[in-house]
């Protein structure tokens, strides 16, 4: 489980910056306990703002889209993308806060929020960095046998061994 917001605190070998993963992780721009991208970066402190300008080059007018972007290019197997995140809504969108009793799971995303110019934007991302369900990032099947033991064998195994 790789998280962006975290990745910028300390330096270059931070273990959630993208260049250290390997392919069987998941990375999510943040989680339901942190606060939005804009609203991280709102309240970051300046040196992890300074790291994450340096990092990504692009940082700037859309953070919420840089690190999406930033999710989607790395070479884990799943990219998580909050939708708070995605409709660059801050602090207000919060889902929940660890440690409180009220106030938590009230967000709700309005009707007419998800938009043909926001559901071009993720197809780009998706054609570009090649996460439409390709092969490379479907789930294996599972093994399911299937041929059933003897019945004898089952009743064997089920049997109580006390004399």
């Amino acid at each position: 489980m790789k998280i962006l917001q975290f990745a910028f605190a300390g330096d270059a070998s931070n273990g959630f910056l993208p260049h250290h993963y390997e392919g069987n992780a998941v990375v999510y721009t943040g989680t339901h306990d942190n606060d939005t991208t804009v609203g991280y970066f709102q309240k970051a402190p300046p040196a992890e703002v300074a790291f994450a300008r340096r990092y990504i080059p692009s940082l700037g007018g859309e953070i919420h889209w840089d690190l999406i972007r930033l999710a989607y290019q790395s070479v884990a197997r799943l990219a998580v993308i909050p939708l708070q995140d995605l409709l660059d809504l801050g602090s207000e969108a919060r889902m929940n806060l660890p440690g409180t009793g009220q106030g938590n799971w009230a967000w709700r995303y309005r009707a007419g929020s998800l938009t043909p110019l926001l559901a071009s934007r993720m197809r780009q991302l998706v054609e570009t960095y090649g996460r439409r369900g390709s092969a490379a990032f479907r789930p294996k099947p599972l093994s399911i046998p299937t041929e059933q033991p003897p019945a004898e064998s089952i009743s064997q195994a089920n049997s109580d061994p006390s004399p």
